[in-house]
């Protein structure tokens, strides 16, 4: 069976102990049946839901859950990633409601990981779903795939059994963007570019001057970015054309982890440049993919709880790839 990277990788990370190779699997990282969500109030109308320990892992380089987010208008919200299960889904609707005192009227995926997609088949029959066609596409493909995956490194009984895919609503094209009138704000959903595996979207609110991101900004320092599909190159240069466009003052609320500020991305765009910086000298240098994963160590940025991994198994080998010519198109 044909398999995305991410149903690999991804689910590898978040279901392994911290420290574990990709083949030992043991109890996750995050139990999707204990996680508490939360929220913070950004601005009026703007508001980022965030497991309650979020803080507290992010600050340890250690990866949280799923983080969402809700934007409220006049005539409706807009609820950011429906999370990995019914339970965590029922909480961020709550939260929404609690909130917005306005029907959901929209909801939308940041990507097609199932921590940020699986909950659509629990969202109000009235509310419209929008994700990018890339992500129709792989779910529509690989969703028992991805299941398989997500029971195997979650575990079972998390809810994942019962995931049934349900059909976006509207759909946003390859780089292109789409418009909510939400009544008296209007919320833009950007495709930058190439990010974290094709496909993913950012949610930006002017009026409130906050980006949602979704898994191409992880979580703050000391968090990395994980090269799922390669393309180190195109990553990078979503990342910069993200940090040109956002305003001094503006906030992300990251994938998996509490708020950060503009400035926080600077963390993730210098990793990338020195990835690329050291992989193209090894690349000159005639080395190997091994050779060049020795040598390729960046100790100053190994805060991150799972960067013996991240790093060297999957980053240094995607820039290697890239760099060198070898780039092999994701799956769809």
């Amino acid at each position: 069976m044909a398999r995305h990277p991410l149903t690999r990788t991804v689910l590898l990370v978040l279901g392994l102990g911290l420290g574990a190779g990709p083949a030992a699997a043991a109890e996750p990282i995050w139990d999707a049946n204990q996680v508490r969500m939360v929220s913070e109030t950004l601005a009026p109308g703007a508001y980022a839901f965030y497991a309650a320990d979020a803080g507290a892992r992010n600050a340890r380089g250690e990866p949280a859950a799923t983080s969402a987010g809700l934007i409220v208008g006049s005539r409706g919200a807009l609820l950011i990633d429906t999370m990995l299960n019914e339970r965590l889904n029922a909480q961020v609707q709550e939260l929404a409601g609690n909130l917005a005192g306005k029907p959901l009227r929209y909801a939308l995926n940041t990507s097609a990981h199932g921590d940020h997609s699986f909950g659509n088949m629990y969202l109000p029959a009235g509310t419209l779903l929008i994700q990018h066609e890339r992500t129709q596409r792989f779910i529509a493909g690989h969703l028992e795939a991805d299941k398989a995956f997500m029971l195997q490194y979650f575990g079972s009984d998390r809810g994942i059994e019962p995931i049934q895919a349900r059909a976006a609503d509207l759909l946003v094209p390859q780089d292109g963007r789409l418009r909510l009138d939400l009544g008296d704000r209007e919320v833009e959903i950007i495709d930058f570019g190439f990010a974290q595996t094709g496909g993913d979207l950012w949610v930006w609110d002017a009026q409130s001057k906050v980006l949602w991101s979704g898994n191409p900004v992880i979580a703050g320092k000391p968090a990395l970015p994980w090269l799922l599909d390669g393309r180190l190159l195109d990553t990078l240069r979503t990342l910069e054309r993200v940090r040109d466009f956002l305003p001094d003052d503006a906030r992300i609320v990251p994938g998996h982890g509490v708020p950060l500020a503009k400035r926080d991305l600077d963390w993730h765009i210098d990793y990338l440049r020195a990835v690329r910086d050291q992989v193209q000298a090894a690349i000159a240098d005639g080395l190997s993919l091994e050779q060049t994963v020795a040598r390729v160590t960046l100790p100053e940025f190994a805060g991150y709880a799972i960067f013996g991994w991240v790093h060297p198994g999957l980053n240094v080998p995607a820039a290697y790839r890239d760099l060198s010519g070898d780039e092999t198109p994701p799956a769809e």
